[in-house]
């Protein structure tokens, strides 16, 4: 006898995924293969145009948590090249295992904050498990006003593999609604993993 998870919300991302209209299939393709069966247990969907020169060129990002592993998906269209003369879409996709992730910074933007509690207008989720790290430098120096005297450099290492920001004027109340509800659930992963 199988045993059916009516926790498991895999028809609601291929729906959330479908609403983008942004190569559904395509994308849905990517991230299912990259989920693998899993069980999903949250996901965050979020469709971002850029501008190249005099073109808008679209990029989706998906993010899935699985009771084990942090799924990460980003699809980009292309203009077509030397090598592939038609436009085109690349889906890259990287499965993290939850027991790596390191930290999970959220940072929540609220206007007028002297009003009292209200709803965050734009959030920030930065994940890091240290696939990439950054360094940065910058001239040391002494509280002595008048030394010219060469101290080094000194910085600041920061791991920042992901970071995803929304907000409410451009993405909607429910985006970053959306969006610390992901990152709230990924930190309480995280802490028992």
């Amino acid at each position: 006898m199988s045993s059916t998870r009516t926790d498991d919300r895999a028809i609601e991302l291929r729906e959330a995924i479908d609403r983008t209209g942004y190569y559904p299939e395509v994308v849905a393709d990517g991230v299912l293969s990259a989920v693998a069966g899993e069980h999903v247990a949250s996901f965050f969907v979020h469709h971002e145009p850029t501008f190249d020169h005099d073109e808008v060129r679209r990029h989706l990002s998906v993010v899935v948590l699985t009771p084990s592993r942090l799924i990460l998906a980003h699809t980009d269209e292309h203009p077509g090249d030397d090598l592939l003369p038609e436009p085109y879409t690349s889906t890259s996709t990287e499965a993290v295992r939850l027991s790596a992730v390191k930290s999970v910074v959220v940072t929540r933007m609220v206007a007028n904050p002297s009003s009292g509690p209200a709803a965050a207008a734009e959030a920030v989720m930065t994940i890091g498990w240290g696939g990439v790290s950054r360094v940065d430098l910058e001239p040391a120096g002494c509280s002595d006003p008048q030394c010219d005297a060469d101290h080094g450099y000194t910085g600041v290492l920061s791991s920042d593999d992901f970071s995803l920001r929304v907000s409410a004027a451009a993405d909607g109340s429910d985006a970053v609604n959306s969006l610390l509800a992901f990152a709230e659930a990924l930190s309480a992963r995280t802490h028992s993993a």
